[in-house]
């Protein structure tokens, strides 16, 4: 059962993802990431993780994807017709991708579930704790010095668009 509601999410993750590049109106394209967001929330649902996909509802269908419609209806953005023509190339790369994954979900050679055997041998416990907990744990221990340096890099980026923003602003009144 756990296999045909992974087969449904990852096939309308790979539906909606492509819909959102081959949609010409940017409305239809971020309402098609919207619908791939919720999917890969649904994702990590049957994966057991429900706080990776609160956070991605939270984090990129409610704010990423908000400012992403904010940009395009404040540019008043039409339509883009320069990435329109190149089907053959995306059918080059999309059918060896389908027929994989049509090769895996139908048990074939190679499709063995590699957490099976390591969580036969661990105690209930072990499969039943509290992913949030883990998360964090792993995050301020062994990827402290990476979550520090992007929170820094995130930092120098949104002061550069402030200093950015605010020459344009001194630069008009002139």
């Amino acid at each position: 059962m756990s296999q045909l509601f992974f087969g449904y999410f990852a096939g309308m993750i790979a539906l909606t993802s492509m819909l959102v590049v081959a949609l010409r109106n940017p409305v239809y394209s971020a309402l098609s990431l919207l619908v791939m967001f919720f999917h890969v929330a649904g994702l990590f649902i049957t994966l057991h993780a429900e706080f990776l996909a609160a956070v991605q509802i939270i984090v990129y269908a409610g704010a990423i994807l908000v400012l992403y419609l904010f940009v395009v209806m404040i540019l008043n953005v039409k339509q883009d017709d320069r990435y329109h023509s190149q089907w053959r190339i995306a059918g080059f790369v999309c059918v060896p991708l389908l027929i994989e994954s049509i090769v895996l979900l139908s048990g074939g050679a190679g499709a063995t579930d590699p957490g099976s055997r390591s969580l036969q041998s661990e105690p209930h416990d072990a499969i039943t704790t509290d992913n949030t907990l883990a998360i964090g744990k792993i995050l301020f221990s062994t990827y402290l010095f990476p979550f520090e340096v992007a929170s820094l890099v995130l930092l120098v980026a949104m002061i550069g668009a402030i200093v950015l923003a605010k020459r344009d602003i001194g630069g008009n009144d002139t």
